[in-house]
């Protein structure tokens, strides 16, 4: 049973993954995001701060975050009417959509929820389980 109780820790996992069909949009996007994050920015420390993938990456997670909270707009998620969840009416293996502005392509996305979880991650404070997605042990095969 899984009944909601008071002190009940639910855990929610969740995997995007997005392919890069075309690099220049991807950082231009990223790099973007991050003068709407941060207003009157020099161009030489955007290109600083967005300078790779992971930096392309989370700037565009916080960007989305904003826009989340604000206006609705997805940001890297998927766009309606495009594909996103992994074996549901997505698109066949290998077919990328390329005409996003952010050069990205949704390539699929799995969520679990976990009602088990010994304690929140806030409960850890400043030390972090080791692995912090690793699913409690009665959850592993």
């Amino acid at each position: 049973m899984n009944e909601p109780v008071d002190g009940m820790t639910i855990s929610v996992r969740v995997r995007r993954d997005l392919v890069i069909v075309d690099a220049e949009r991807f950082m231009a996007a990223a790099r973007e995001a991050y003068r709407q994050l941060n207003p009157g920015v020099a161009e030489t420390e955007v290109v600083d701060a967005v300078a790779d993938a992971y930096d392309a990456v989370f700037t565009l997670l916080d960007h989305a975050g904003q826009q989340f909270a604000g206006t609705g707009d997805a940001g890297i998620w998927p766009l309606p009417g495009q594909p996103s969840e992994l074996g549901r009416s997505g698109a066949l293996p290998g077919v990328r959509v390329t005409d996003r502005p952010d050069g990205l392509s949704p390539a699929g996305s799995l969520h679990a929820v976990v009602l088990t979880e010994p304690q929140p991650l806030q409960d850890y404070g400043c030390f972090q389980p080791e692995d912090p997605f690793a699913l409690p042990e009665e959850h592993t095969p």
